[in-house]
């Protein structure tokens, strides 16, 4: 396999587990030619080769741009058995393999990373009159890259005053995030009231929608994620999906609807194939093997199963919840 964008290194790193085999090109100094040449030390050489890991952990932060896989070097034309750490960075190409092969849910995230890569990464410019926030969302996250404020004291000095001020304030926050993100970057410029409007025009992004939202700050940013106001930009984004989703779960739990958490209760809903969608952190399934056999029985009653990433807001209140919640069919009592 190949990975094409940022989003596969997420996916690569859930599937690179503990004993799994992981096999790319890779450098690695021969100590075999390294020695004594007349009276100078003769440092050993460096040699690119394939080199096969059986895997011990991997690393991996979201928005990082490579996923480190450490393990002990299984195949090689030297130093096997000794620890190597391949470095997989956007380009490269691999190999995994799993003795016995890969599970159910494994091969869902290798089935969505096939239908999602190439997807752009979106900006968010959340914009209110004395406050910007700019944020990056990939497929599995959202992060905050930068913020502006002219929030403070001082005197009043008029409205001609307030109006160059806050000109000002705006053209500053343009110039940076041109600075920030590239322009082939789609941008969604939201807020509540008509600044995203004065600021709009000084943005060089070949792709701009600008969306109202009800609220500002990182609030709204999730408006857009949960509502899915970025249209066309963002639709196709697993984030987009999670968020929506975990927010009915949040809806349903504040209005006694039909949803349940905790495993107890989720066992029972699955044997009464009461489950319509299950959301799981997708590290959670990968830590518990009765989550796993859990997700095997959902085929069986029809039910939906989604591998949420927790690295945007909605997905930190799913661990709050415990790493796994149900919508259901219909309302336990």
């Amino acid at each position: 396999m190949r990975v094409e964008c940022q989003d596969d290194l997420w996916y690569l790193a859930k599937l690179c587990l503990e004993n799994r085999f992981f096999g790319m090109l890779g450098a690695r100094r021969d100590q075999t030619t390294g020695g004594q040449e007349g009276e100078r030390a003769k440092s050993a050489e460096r040699k690119k080769a394939w080199i096969k890991l059986k895997i011990e952990h991997a690393e991996f932060q979201t928005f990082g741009e490579n996923l480190r896989i450490h393990g002990i070097i299984e195949e090689a034309p030297f130093d096997k058995g000794l620890h190597h750490t391949h470095l997989v960075e956007t380009g490269d190409e691999f190999e995994l393999e799993s003795d016995g092969g890969f599970l159910l849910h494994d091969i869902d995230l290798i089935e969505r990373s096939v239908s999602s890569s190439g997807r752009a990464n979106v900006a968010i410019l959340v914009v209110e009159h004395d406050e910007i926030s700019l944020y990056e969302v990939t497929g599995r996250g959202m992060r905050e890259v930068t913020s502006w404020s002219m929030r403070g004291g001082g005197k009043y000095h008029g409205i001609k005053q307030l109006d160059s001020i806050h000109l000002a304030f705006f053209n500053k926050a343009a110039k940076e995030c041109n600075e920030l993100i590239d322009s082939s970057i789609p941008m969604v410029i939201c807020g509540p009231g008509h600044s995203r409007e004065k600021i709009s025009g000084s943005l060089h992004h070949e792709t701009k929608r600008l969306v109202a939202t009800s609220i500002g700050g990182r609030s709204a940013a999730n408006e857009i994620l949960s509502k899915n106001l970025g249209g066309d930009l963002l639709k196709e984004h697993a984030i987009v999906t999670e968020t929506a989703l975990l927010e009915e779960a949040w809806r349903r739990m504040a209005t006694g609807g039909a949803v349940t958490y905790g495993k107890v209760s989720l066992r029972a809903c699955l044997d009464s194939g009461n489950i319509e969608t299950f959301l799981i952190t997708a590290d959670l399934l990968r830590e518990d093997e009765e989550w796993i056999q859990f997700v095997n029985g959902l085929d069986e009653i029809g039910a939906k199963f989604v591998q949420c990433s927790s690295d945007h807001d909605a997905g930190q209140q799913l661990i709050g919840m415990g790493g796994a919640v149900a919508l259901l069919r219909y309302k336990v009592e």
